[in-house]
């Protein structure tokens, strides 16, 4: 079955994907209490190969199901910002709550994970709390909401970013799903996780992780993509030099698709013909930008069929 992105375009060759994302996302809906299995769900993949647009159909299906989705995204920019993983999976559903409601799920760790969630800050002079006193107090606080929000999906995209206390505490928490109304669902590109995260290392290279890899797209795959955004009269030579340009990558591809269009280049092997040489190949992706630091806007994304939810400042799939 064909996964697709919120425009209703297909995902190209993601269809194991997205049935083990539907058959978890099934399993934490089934049934009431007990007959609900939560669990953990792994995407291991280079950038670009499609593992944020992965994940958003998978927070698109479990809002669907009407799962409460707690989301949140690595950052480059803030990895070294202790639990800013944290604050972005559980400020929403907190912001939502009211101050008796925020007390009564925290119950007596109000005091010491407060600040680890961004409630309020630590007073100035006092000690700082006790990390593993923060980690007890934050399991407690998302088995609260996973019982009383049930059944709930943690999507975390970008991972090798994420701060090393928030990686810490997720790591250690989620084990625990399968005992809760819980799915954790995690994308990471393999070759970034830092060697300072060694209890994520742990996780995902555990016996029980079998993290689901993705790969490039397959020549076909690139055609089908080109022609569903520069139209079916784009032959097969163009076509394929697509794919030899971007080695399948579905980020690049669209980046180079959105270059075509930018240049009114008619898809044809007139053009592809032009840089089909070694030398060629080495300039095109300069010339038509499938390679350059800009990176496809939003709708230049969806036009080709793969739509990102956000523009990132460099390629996060």
């Amino acid at each position: 079955m064909d996964g697709r992105d919120r425009l209703g375009k297909p995902l190209y060759e993601r269809e194991n994907e997205v049935t083990a994302a539907q058959k978890a996302v099934e399993g934490i809906c089934a049934g009431n209490g007990e007959g609900r299995r939560g669990g953990l769900l792994f995407f291991s993949a280079a950038a670009g190969l499609g593992k944020t647009t992965v994940l958003t159909e998978i927070r698109r299906m479990a809002a669907a199901r009407g799962c409460t989705v707690l989301s949140a995204r690595g950052s480059e920019q803030e990895h070294t910002v202790p639990f800013h993983v944290v604050r972005q999976l559980l400020q929403p559903v907190l912001a939502s709550c009211t101050e008796a409601e925020r007390r009564e799920i925290f119950g007596g760790w109000y005091e010491i994970a407060g600040p680890a969630v961004g409630l309020f800050a630590q007073q100035t002079g006092t000690a700082g709390p006790d990390p593993q006193g923060v980690r007890d107090g934050l399991d407690w606080v998302v088995t609260q909401v996973a019982v009383r929000r049930a059944p709930v999906v943690i999507v975390l995209d970008d991972a090798h970013w994420g701060d090393l206390e928030s990686l810490a505490w997720l790591s250690a928490f989620a084990v625990r799903a399968r005992e809760l109304p819980l799915l954790v669902v995690i994308g990471y590109r393999p070759d970034e996780v830092p060697a300072e995260a060694q209890a994520f290392r742990e996780l995902i290279d555990g016996r029980s992780a079998r993290p689901i890899p993705l790969h490039a797209l397959s020549p076909e795959a690139v055609a089908e993509l080109v022609r569903g955004s520069l139209g079916a009269e784009a032959d097969d030579v163009f076509c394929r030099e697509c794919g030899v340009v971007t080695g399948g990558n579905p980020y690049e591809a669209v980046e180079l698709i959105a270059k075509v269009q930018d240049r009114n280049l008619a898809p044809a092997a007139a053009h592809a013909r032009s840089r089909s040489t070694p030398s060629a190949r080495r300039r095109w992706p300069n010339w038509c930008g499938a390679r350059s630091e800009r990176r496809p806007t939003t709708s230049s994304a969806a036009s080709a069929g793969w739509s990102p939810v956000a523009t990132p400042t460099r390629p996060s799939s």
